[in-house]
């Protein structure tokens, strides 16, 4: 399955801001690097119409739970705006947000 139909698929550049957020921001962890790398080449790909990454990557690298709800983007895309907005509803009240520890480590380095 090609992924480079999906920055084509947004009602518009805000709802596609908001799902990049919430990848960003809920999803990619940067405790797990490999897992946090290709999801975000995941979420380059949502703007991209070029091929950042392919669903075979991340089916190796991204977790269960984490896969399933990228694939569940994937057909919202695919489907409606209005899948998409209740997947960004419904991701941000399964995932919390993520704290950003290489960034909270860089300033207290340099505190």
């Amino acid at each position: 399955m090609t992924l480079t139909d999906l920055s084509n698929g947004f009602r518009d550049d805000e709802q596609q801001r908001r799902v990049q957020r919430v990848i960003h921001d809920r999803l990619a962890d940067d405790r797990d690097p490999q897992e946090c790398r290709f999801l975000m080449r995941f979420w380059w790909q949502l703007v991209m119409s070029y091929r950042e990454v392919s669903m075979d990557e991340l089916s190796l690298n991204v977790g269960k739970a984490k896969l399933i709800v990228i694939e569940s983007l994937i057909c919202a895309i695919r489907s409606s705006h209005v899948d998409i907005d209740d997947w960004i509803t419904t991701t941000q009240q399964v995932f919390p947000a993520i704290q950003d520890r290489g960034f909270r480590a860089a300033q207290d380095a340099d505190g």
